[in-house]
Protein backbone atom coordinates (compact mmCIF):
# COMPACT_ATOMS: atom_id res chain seq x y z
CA UNK A 1 0.00 0.00 0.00
CA UNK A 2 3.08 2.57 0.91
CA UNK A 3 4.69 1.62 -2.60
CA UNK A 4 1.30 2.60 -4.57
CA UNK A 5 1.09 6.12 -2.21
CA UNK A 6 4.50 6.67 -2.69
CA UNK A 7 4.50 6.44 -6.42
CA UNK A 8 1.77 8.63 -6.61
CA UNK A 9 3.25 11.73 -4.16
CA UNK A 10 6.35 11.08 -6.64
CA UNK A 11 4.15 11.39 -9.94
CA UNK A 12 2.75 14.53 -8.57
CA UNK A 13 5.98 15.94 -6.50
CA UNK A 14 5.97 19.31 -8.52
CA UNK A 15 2.27 20.38 -8.39
CA UNK A 16 1.84 19.04 -4.88
CA UNK A 17 5.30 20.88 -3.52
CA UNK A 18 4.00 24.04 -5.27
CA UNK A 19 0.54 23.85 -3.28
CA UNK A 20 2.45 23.26 -0.11
CA UNK A 21 5.05 26.03 -0.65
CA UNK A 22 1.59 28.54 -1.27
CA UNK A 23 0.18 27.65 2.16
CA UNK A 24 3.65 28.04 3.93
CA UNK A 25 3.14 31.67 2.40
CA UNK A 26 -0.37 32.23 3.25
CA UNK A 27 0.44 30.97 6.93
CA UNK A 28 3.36 33.53 6.70
CA UNK A 29 5.75 30.66 7.96
CA UNK A 30 9.48 31.03 6.93
CA UNK A 31 9.48 34.29 6.33
CA UNK A 32 12.94 35.28 7.18
CA UNK A 33 13.70 33.21 4.08
CA UNK A 34 14.18 34.18 0.52
CA UNK A 35 11.63 32.84 -1.94
CA UNK A 36 15.10 31.01 -3.59
CA UNK A 37 15.99 29.73 -0.16
CA UNK A 38 11.99 28.73 0.54
CA UNK A 39 11.87 26.69 -2.64
CA UNK A 40 15.35 24.62 -1.81
CA UNK A 41 14.06 24.18 1.23
CA UNK A 42 10.59 23.18 0.35
CA UNK A 43 11.83 20.76 -2.67
CA UNK A 44 14.50 18.89 0.14
CA UNK A 45 11.83 18.59 2.54
CA UNK A 46 9.26 16.64 0.27
CA UNK A 47 11.73 14.38 -1.19
CA UNK A 48 12.91 13.60 2.32
CA UNK A 49 9.48 13.55 3.64
CA UNK A 50 8.18 11.12 0.48
CA UNK A 51 11.66 8.81 1.27
CA UNK A 52 10.72 7.99 4.92
CA UNK A 53 7.49 7.28 3.98
CA UNK A 54 8.74 4.98 1.50
CA UNK A 55 11.70 3.70 3.74
CA UNK A 56 10.09 3.71 7.05
CA UNK A 57 13.44 4.96 7.98
CA UNK A 58 13.41 8.22 10.08
CA UNK A 59 17.55 8.09 10.69
CA UNK A 60 18.17 10.23 7.43
CA UNK A 61 14.95 12.42 8.35
CA UNK A 62 16.64 13.45 12.09
CA UNK A 63 19.72 14.07 9.94
CA UNK A 64 18.49 16.54 7.31
CA UNK A 65 16.51 18.25 10.62
CA UNK A 66 19.49 18.80 12.74
CA UNK A 67 21.13 20.26 9.11
CA UNK A 68 18.30 22.45 8.48
CA UNK A 69 18.35 23.75 11.85
CA UNK A 70 21.81 24.68 11.84
CA UNK A 71 21.21 26.55 8.57
CA UNK A 72 17.46 28.36 9.75
CA UNK A 73 18.15 28.85 13.63
CA UNK A 74 20.64 32.14 13.28
CA UNK A 75 17.55 33.75 10.74
CA UNK A 76 15.47 33.57 13.45
CA UNK A 77 12.74 30.70 12.48
CA UNK A 78 11.14 29.85 15.29
CA UNK A 79 10.11 26.37 16.56
CA UNK A 80 6.41 26.69 15.78
CA UNK A 81 7.23 26.97 12.07
CA UNK A 82 9.29 24.18 11.50
CA UNK A 83 5.96 21.98 13.00
CA UNK A 84 3.91 24.25 11.20
CA UNK A 85 5.45 23.66 7.93
CA UNK A 86 5.45 19.94 8.43
CA UNK A 87 1.94 19.86 9.35
CA UNK A 88 0.87 21.99 6.34
CA UNK A 89 2.42 18.91 4.06
CA UNK A 90 1.25 16.40 5.98
CA UNK A 91 -2.04 18.37 5.36
CA UNK A 92 -1.43 18.62 1.57
CA UNK A 93 -0.81 15.37 0.65
CA UNK A 94 -3.38 13.59 2.91
CA UNK A 95 -5.83 15.77 0.67
CA UNK A 96 -4.39 14.62 -2.75
CA UNK A 97 -4.27 11.25 -1.97
CA UNK A 98 -8.54 11.90 -0.61
CA UNK A 99 -9.16 13.66 -3.60
CA UNK A 100 -7.06 10.17 -5.62
CA UNK A 101 -9.15 7.68 -4.08
CA UNK A 102 -12.45 9.48 -2.86
CA UNK A 103 -14.60 7.43 -4.77
CA UNK A 104 -13.31 4.10 -3.27
CA UNK A 105 -13.67 4.33 0.35
CA UNK A 106 -12.35 0.91 1.06
CA UNK A 107 -8.95 1.71 -0.44
CA UNK A 108 -8.75 5.43 0.63
CA UNK A 109 -9.07 4.04 4.20
CA UNK A 110 -6.08 1.45 3.58
CA UNK A 111 -3.99 4.35 2.25
CA UNK A 112 -4.87 6.94 4.97
CA UNK A 113 -4.48 4.33 7.55
CA UNK A 114 -0.67 3.96 6.08
CA UNK A 115 -0.28 6.86 5.69
CA UNK A 116 -1.49 8.53 8.58
CA UNK A 117 0.51 6.93 11.60
CA UNK A 118 3.77 7.16 9.20
CA UNK A 119 2.90 11.18 8.75
CA UNK A 120 2.71 11.50 12.54
CA UNK A 121 5.70 9.66 12.90
CA UNK A 122 7.37 11.89 10.54
CA UNK A 123 5.82 14.96 12.19
CA UNK A 124 7.18 14.17 15.53
CA UNK A 125 10.93 13.49 14.37
CA UNK A 126 11.02 16.73 12.94
CA UNK A 127 9.93 18.14 15.56
CA UNK A 128 12.15 16.68 18.31
CA UNK A 129 15.16 17.19 16.31
CA UNK A 130 14.63 20.53 15.42
CA UNK A 131 13.99 21.33 19.35
CA UNK A 132 17.43 19.48 20.13
CA UNK A 133 19.29 21.75 18.06
CA UNK A 134 18.09 24.91 19.00
CA UNK A 135 18.62 23.98 22.46
CA UNK A 136 22.47 22.98 21.66
CA UNK A 137 23.16 26.22 19.95
CA UNK A 138 21.12 27.96 22.69
CA UNK A 139 24.09 26.58 25.38
CA UNK A 140 26.29 27.06 22.92
CA UNK A 141 25.83 30.72 22.58
CA UNK A 142 25.27 31.19 25.95
CA UNK A 143 28.77 29.37 26.71
CA UNK A 144 30.23 32.02 24.23
CA UNK A 145 28.42 35.04 25.55
CA UNK A 146 30.13 34.16 29.37
CA UNK A 147 33.37 33.18 27.93
CA UNK A 148 32.96 36.59 25.99
CA UNK A 149 32.09 38.90 29.16
CA UNK A 150 34.47 37.22 31.66
CA UNK A 151 37.43 36.88 30.03
CA UNK A 152 40.47 35.09 32.30
CA UNK A 153 43.35 37.22 31.36
CA UNK A 154 47.12 36.39 32.25
CA UNK A 155 48.66 39.46 32.79
CA UNK A 156 52.58 37.96 33.59
CA UNK A 157 53.94 34.62 34.88
CA UNK A 158 51.49 33.22 37.19
CA UNK A 159 49.47 36.41 37.78
CA UNK A 160 45.74 36.46 36.44
CA UNK A 161 43.29 39.51 35.83
CA UNK A 162 39.42 38.93 36.19
CA UNK A 163 37.73 42.26 35.09
CA UNK A 164 33.87 42.01 35.70
CA UNK A 165 31.40 43.64 33.92
CA UNK A 166 27.69 44.30 34.61
CA UNK A 167 25.38 42.63 36.51
CA UNK A 168 26.78 40.31 38.97
CA UNK A 169 24.27 37.90 41.10
CA UNK A 170 24.71 34.84 42.41
CA UNK A 171 24.47 32.16 39.45
CA UNK A 172 27.06 34.46 37.48
CA UNK A 173 29.31 34.31 40.25
CA UNK A 174 28.93 30.66 40.50
CA UNK A 175 29.43 30.21 36.61
CA UNK A 176 32.63 32.87 37.20
CA UNK A 177 34.67 31.40 39.84
CA UNK A 178 34.51 27.66 37.39
CA UNK A 179 35.92 29.78 34.74
CA UNK A 180 38.26 31.69 37.41
CA UNK A 181 39.18 27.87 38.73
CA UNK A 182 39.52 26.52 35.27
CA UNK A 183 41.86 29.86 34.49
CA UNK A 184 44.28 29.07 37.32
CA UNK A 185 44.83 25.43 36.47
CA UNK A 186 45.51 26.22 32.85
CA UNK A 187 48.09 28.84 33.65
CA UNK A 188 49.08 27.51 37.41
CA UNK A 189 48.48 30.80 38.28
CA UNK A 190 49.56 32.01 42.58
CA UNK A 191 48.14 35.76 42.18
CA UNK A 192 44.76 36.33 41.46
CA UNK A 193 43.14 40.26 40.67
CA UNK A 194 39.23 40.75 40.58
CA UNK A 195 38.63 43.87 38.96
CA UNK A 196 34.58 44.99 40.11
CA UNK A 197 35.03 48.59 39.01
CA UNK A 198 32.91 47.70 35.76
CA UNK A 199 29.99 46.05 37.72
CA UNK A 200 27.52 48.28 39.68
CA UNK A 201 26.41 46.29 42.15
CA UNK A 202 28.12 43.38 43.92
CA UNK A 203 26.64 42.46 47.41
CA UNK A 204 27.12 40.37 50.13
CA UNK A 205 26.45 37.26 49.27
CA UNK A 206 28.24 37.63 45.73
CA UNK A 207 31.54 38.70 47.34
CA UNK A 208 31.60 36.04 49.72
CA UNK A 209 31.20 33.83 47.02
CA UNK A 210 34.15 35.14 44.89
CA UNK A 211 36.39 35.50 47.69
CA UNK A 212 35.74 31.96 49.37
Amino acid sequence: MLSQLVAHLRENRTRLREEWAERIQEAHLLTAMTPKEMSAETTSVYDNYVEVLETGSVGALQQYARDLSERIIPRGVETHEVVGIVLLLRDVLARSLFEKYQRDFAMLNEVLDAYEPAANRIANTVAVSFVEERERVIRQQQDAIRELSTPVLPVRERLLILPIIGVLDSERARQLTEQLLSGIRRHRAKVVVIDITGSPDVDETVANHLVQ
